[in-house]
């Protein structure tokens, strides 16, 4: 059994953590068929985006990874990789529905990875950045792994909204309060937050040196 903080549900971030593998998977499998990598690289790196975050985050807390006691979580990046390999076409004239999705399982992941450092006696720094590094980890490696500067690290609103959901479960837990809706919560502020910058294009500043100059208004 998967320890989690007093008065989360286990089965709840159970089917969490697997829905927000799927998503993660998605968009792993999307970014692998776009770079006209074969079947099995489509799966490898469905399997990166969606698992990698989490491995990172069991290591640094010092447990074996969750992922390889469970295969469920194998199951859903396959699932997914074979989704991306075989419906691109249609996953791509939904794209605004792949964010939806990937937005998604940003809120989900940010909290049942905040929630399981808590599990295991973390402090709330630890617990706020392994919420963010469970999220946002897979991507990291897979636009290293395609030979890319890392999205979150250069655009977009990404990490910056897996950090606020992590924190509102953080900063609950140790208010003392563990109910579930806290979770709820966290998940939903990292989600609009997410949706907020993709809608208005935001994303944290540039060094000022490396800004370009606005051109004039006429």
């Amino acid at each position: 059994m998967i320890p989690v903080p007093h008065g989360f549900d286990v089965t709840l971030l159970l089917w969490l953590n697997l829905a927000g593998t799927f998503t993660f998977g998605l968009s792993g499998g999307l970014a692998a068929v776009r770079a006209r990598l074969d079947l099995f690289g489509v799966l490898v790196l469905a399997a990166v985006v969606g698992l990698a975050g989490g491995i990172t985050r069991d290591l640094l807390i010092g447990v074996p990874p969750s992922t390889f006691r469970d295969w469920h979580y194998l199951a859903a990046v396959g699932a997914a990789g074979l989704v991306s390999f075989f419906g691109r076409p249609a996953l791509e004239r939904r794209w605004r529905l792949v964010q939806l999705f990937d937005a998604m399982g940003l809120a989900l992941v940010c909290v049942t990875g905040a929630s399981r450092a808590l599990a295991f006696g973390l402090g709330p720094a630890q617990a706020i950045i392994l919420g963010a590094i469970s999220s946002i980890g897979g991507g990291i490696l897979r636009d290293v792994l395609l030979r890319q500067v890392p999205t979150v690290l250069r655009q977009d609103l990404y990490a910056v909204p897996a950090v606020l959901g992590a924190a509102v479960v953080t900063i609950a837990h140790e208010a003392g309060a563990t109910h579930g809706a806290f979770a709820v919560l966290g998940a939903g502020l990292c989600f609009g937050t997410r949706l907020l910058g993709i809608h208005r294009g935001l994303s944290m500043p540039l060094a000022p040196s490396e800004r370009r100059d606005e051109p004039p208004a006429d």
